[in-house]
């Protein structure tokens, strides 16, 4: 598995001299919030703060600091701020053909090896809470499925029976063998998104049920028909010890029907903007509730 963090350091290794660009400061509409980040070398890019012009002005200013760094001084000697940083302040209007009507304050600093080692360990603490999404299951729509959360600012992890189905998997993503798959539901951190599309439907089901009933899950989904649903109804009330409301959690078909489109790529791409909406209404009422926490505190 490649993480984003691995991927850090492989460009910042391989960078040489390098710049950070970071939004400052940003006022109305605009491409990307304040703190987003990206690293420019003399050949290369890591990351965006938006594209489209704003972002080509700031990769110019970056590489013209990178073309007057002077040469390495002792370690005593003293550089000038104005030799290793820059701030660029733009109205996102029709002087630079962009139209979001907002400003943005970017900052540009050389990167030095403190802040080489600041970008990893922020790096190291934002991967490790990410939220983790449960995909089980490798067939044809698990593949597509994994290829689109391989994109998203999630810990992806793909769980299987079959040794097979797990290769060619993103490379960004997790792949666990287990002959017992729902055993991963109990073990999952709290906040976790659950996608079930195993190759057996008895084996769905008991994923799902386990799944249910985490109460602190973000998002629960098995892909199927009406019927499977109405099916997995029945046996979760009957002879799974499960309740209405455990039930009315489930999300199925994952992905929806309002789009009658049955490509796995197609329903990959539902699965995916559903699963990642889930996560981001889950995070935020936890996030105020932390936030008052803290007030309360102070």
């Amino acid at each position: 598995m490649n993480s984003k963090v691995q991927s850090l350091k492989a460009f910042l290794a391989s960078a040489g001299q390098a710049a950070l660009v970071e939004v400052a400061g940003t006022k109305g509409s605009t491409p990307r919030e304040k703190g987003a980040l990206m690293l420019v070398s003399r050949v290369a890019i890591f990351g965006t703060i938006g594209g489209g012009q704003l972002e080509y002005m700031a990769i110019d200013k970056a590489r013209q600091l990178l073309r007057t760094r002077p040469s390495p001084r002792p370690a005593e000697a003293r550089i000038e701020v104005d030799e290793v940083c820059a701030t660029l302040d733009v109205p996102l209007g029709p002087e630079i053909g962009q139209c979001c009507g907002g400003r943005v304050e970017v900052s540009i600093k050389l990167l030095d090896a403190a802040l080489e080692a600041e970008l990893i360990r922020n790096a190291e603490a934002e991967e490790a809470h990410l939220p983790h999404v449960y995909l089980f299951g490798g067939g044809h729509v698990g593949q597509a499925l994994a290829s689109a959360l391989a994109l998203l600012p999630i810990h992806a992890i793909v769980v299987e029976t079959r040794a097979e189905a797990l290769e060619g998997m993103p490379e960004t993503v997790e792949t666990r063998l287990t002959p017992m798959p729902e055993a991963v539901v109990r073990e999952a951190p709290a906040g976790s998104a659950f996608a079930i599309l195993t190759h057996d439907h008895a084996l769905d089901f008991l994923i799902v049920a386990e799944a249910l009933k985490r109460d602190d899950a973000a998002y629960v989904g098995m892909i199927g028909s009406k019927t499977k649903k109405a099916t997995f109804k029945n046996w979760f009330l009957k002879s799974a010890d499960g309740n209405e409301a455990e039930f009315a959690r489930l999300v199925s078909p994952l992905g929806g029907d309002a789009v009658k489109d049955k490509r796995p790529q197609v329903i990959a791409a539902l699965a995916a903007a559903e699963i990642m909406t889930a996560l981001v209404s889950h995070a935020a009422p936890v996030a105020a509730s932390s936030h008052s926490e803290k007030a309360v505190a102070g």
